[in-house]
């Protein structure tokens, strides 16, 4: 079974509705043997009443009673961390990745222009190529400036909340930013996540496509990306692994044989 490396709990990440108990049950029921927790963690993010900067001591303190109750349901259970990259927070992110044991930290770009686009939906007044070329820029800049990383997540996340179900990110609206985020990732030795919560949220709001698009994939191993790591992005239960055989099967169309999961941030290669 692939490893869902992206995983949020109530304990603490403020946007998440489910324990670590349920999330290991869940798992467990659907076959999975291992699976990535990433708490959220924003700095300097906009105020919205929801404190999205947990306690690192406290995590890193409870993970390991976290990790017995996993390995009593057969799964092994990783520590992570989903970063929310802003240009100033950069250093700090670096310097915070190097200061846990963390199996696995991704970076993620939640916001537009310091605002998040789930409350404020301005962004989508923009023409879609503009607006996919900037957010993808962020997300290249990101890739450039930090290193004390392992994976970017959902690269298709601006597009997540709009109402226009045909605004789909698309690899033509933005070639230079998306073989920009390729060139530091490859270079890096980072991975690419596919986000299985975007394609269940495109099926679910009925977006013309849900998959992500090919090009962007063949691109990405074109100019020599090998490592694609998978993740739900779940939050409550019933969430866990949502589109993981349609997303294999997408992966493999396209000549994929591996995906990959980090352990103390080594990579490792499972077939898909």
């Amino acid at each position: 079974m692939i490893t869902d490396g992206h995983n949020h709990t109530k304990h603490f990440s403020p946007d998440a509705g489910q324990s670590i108990d349920e999330l290991i049950s869940e798992a467990s029921s659907k076959g999975f043997t291992r699976i990535g927790i990433t708490e959220h963690y924003e700095l300097d993010y906009p105020e919205d009443g929801l404190n999205w900067m947990f306690d690192l001591e406290e995590y890193n303190r409870v993970f390991p009673s976290w990790r017995e109750k996993a390995a009593a349901a057969g799964l092994d259970l990783l520590m992570g961390i989903e970063f929310g990259y802003q240009t100033h927070v950069a250093d700090e992110i670096e310097r915070i990745a190097a200061s846990y044991p963390f199996d696995v930290v991704l970076l993620s770009n939640h916001l537009f222009r310091g605002k998040d686009f789930y409350v404020d939906r301005e962004c989508y007044k923009l023409p879609k190529k503009e607006l996919h070329r900037e957010y993808i820029g962020i997300m290249a800049e990101m890739c450039e400036k930090c290193s004390n990383f392992d994976a970017a997540a959902h690269y298709d996340y601006i597009n997540r909340y709009t109402d226009n179900l045909e605004n789909f990110v698309l690899y033509e609206d933005c070639p230079a930013e998306f073989d920009r985020m390729f060139e530091a990732l490859i270079t890096k030795g980072k991975a690419l996540e596919i986000n299985t919560k975007s394609i269940q949220k495109h099926k679910e709001r009925g977006f013309k496509r849900h998959l992500p698009d090919p090009a962007v994939l063949n691109r990405y191993r074109e100019m020599g990306g090998k490592l694609i790591c998978l993740g739900s992005d779940s939050h409550f239960p019933g969430t866990f692994g949502v589109c993981f055989d349609e997303a294999v099967q997408f992966l493999k169309s396209l000549g994929f044989k591996e995906s990959v999961y980090f352990k103390a941030h080594k990579p490792v290669f499972e077939p898909l």
